[in-house]
């Protein structure tokens, strides 16, 4: 389908005049646990503005003039060297710019990408940095942003290092970009980039860590919509028939599709009586709490699992549970003891497989406020950083109190979904 033709690269700093806020921006367990992950890599959708002519250098603009209050994304990772052998990193706020490039879709239409079933594979073409890691911001933009051209509409697309931003501060420079776009002078929440604790971060020496080229097994990817009258039917099930009134709409849904995926998986491929579990990934700005507008990264991960005859045999409201109580467990405490851990005994996140269940992102991200002063987005997709087997990515809908699930599964597992009664009948109720 189509083809990419890139028409312009360059590297925008902050504006002239505009002084640079801060220098450093030191890191803290949060943030390097992702050191050898890919970026983050999320786009909105646009119809065609009523004009192309002067959109180019209007977002050019606007982006230097949100980096302004964002100088960290226009830096670079930089490193020192410890006398004990290990490494600290930081981020270098010197303005070495971020990357954007423009691009046309030729022969690609905005039908063409919401209408197949499945995301059509060019869509990860409209993002920048595909097979980057997170460490090699030391030499590359920490921020890469592509605008893509369709025949009928556009693409902003945006690459981000993980290290630096979690989903929390991706959205946050979207929107205060898109403010900005619209003619805003200055942006409605400022970050706040104060690091969580002061102590000096010591990282083994990347080059000792041993690596092994990660070929992801085959997947697709799919776009489920569950809808608001949808939603409050999984709660009230699960909350019935767990006997209990706090499971939310989110776990609910995270319940269905977990037991719906571990299901269709056994009748594909898997044999029965194996382990199921599923991974969380778990804010902790309000658990800490953290200060309204902390930019940077502070998310970890947590999990729960059980056997899969018993995730299969209980029904919706087990499952749930399960997922409320692992939530439960996500305590000020919790989140500082992985702080705490980490620091003693730094662990890095590997590309691998193994982990058969994530769910990640959040459907409270403000997706569809993104205006850049010519309508809001009509669709929101990710690019191929950070993506396996069994990995859901939630998002609010288009249309309110709506909830989007990104599937990446199996070919075999999809078809599995699809003639699961028990599935569709949710998915459509």
């Amino acid at each position: 389908m189509g083809r990419i033709d890139v028409i312009s690269s360059c590297l925008i700093g902050t504006a002239k005049g505009m002084t640079m806020t801060m220098s450093r921006l030191e890191l803290t367990p949060w943030n390097l646990q992702f050191l050898l992950l890919d970026p983050i890599q999320k786009g909105i959708l646009f119809r065609n503005p009523h004009s192309k002519q002067t959109l180019i250098q209007h977002l050019k603009n606007s982006l230097s003039r949100t980096l302004h209050f964002f100088p960290p994304l226009a830096g670079r990772l930089a490193t020192t060297a410890n006398d004990d052998g290990t490494a600290t990193f930081f981020v270098d706020c010197n303005n070495a710019g971020v990357e954007f490039t423009h691009a046309v879709a030729i022969g690609v239409s905005v039908s063409d990408v919401l209408e197949p079933k499945y995301t059509p594979e060019i869509v990860s073409s409209f993002f920048p940095h595909n097979g980057v890691a997170n460490f090699e911001g030391i030499s590359m933009p920490l921020l890469g942003v592509q605008l893509t051209e369709l025949a009928d509409g556009l693409f902003i697309g945006c690459a981000a290092n993980h290290v630096v931003v979690d989903g929390t501060s991706f959205w946050h420079f979207f929107n205060s970009w898109s403010e900005i776009s619209r003619g805003l002078d200055t942006i409605s929440k400022p970050p706040l980039f104060k690091p969580h604790g002061d102590c000096i971060i010591r990282v083994p020496p990347l080059d000792q860590i041993p690596l092994q080229k990660f070929v992801p097994p085959p997947f697709m990817e799919r776009v489920f919509h569950f809808s608001k009258e949808c939603l409050a039917n999984l709660k009230s099930k699960a909350n019935l028939e767990a006997g209990t009134d706090k499971i939310s709409s989110l776990q609910a849904l995270s319940a269905l599709l977990w037991r719906s995926v571990i299901r269709c998986r056994r009748r594909s491929s898997m044999s029965p009586g194996s382990e199921a579990c599923l991974m969380i990934v778990v804010g902790s700005r309000a658990r800490i709490p953290l200060p309204e507008g902390y930019f940077g990264t502070a998310v970890y991960t947590a999990k729960t699992k059980t056997s899969e005859p018993e995730l299969l045999q209980n029904g919706l409201g087990y499952a749930a549970m399960k997922i409320n109580k692992l939530v439960s467990r996500q305590s000020k405490e919790a989140a500082t003891e992985f702080v705490e851990e980490w620091v003693k005994n730094p662990r890095l996140f590997k590309k691998e497989s193994g982990f058969p269940f994530v769910i990640s992102s959040s459907p409270w991200f403000d997706v569809y406020g993104n205006d850049f002063g010519w309508g809001k987005p009509i669709a929101v997709r990710s690019g191929k950083g950070q993506k396996l087997d069994g990995k859901m990515t939630v998002y609010t809908s288009a249309i309110a109190g709506g909830i989007d699930v990104e599937a990446c599964l199996a070919p075999d597992t999809f078809q599995a979904m699809e003639d699961d009664a028990d599935f569709m009948e949710a998915l459509t109720s």
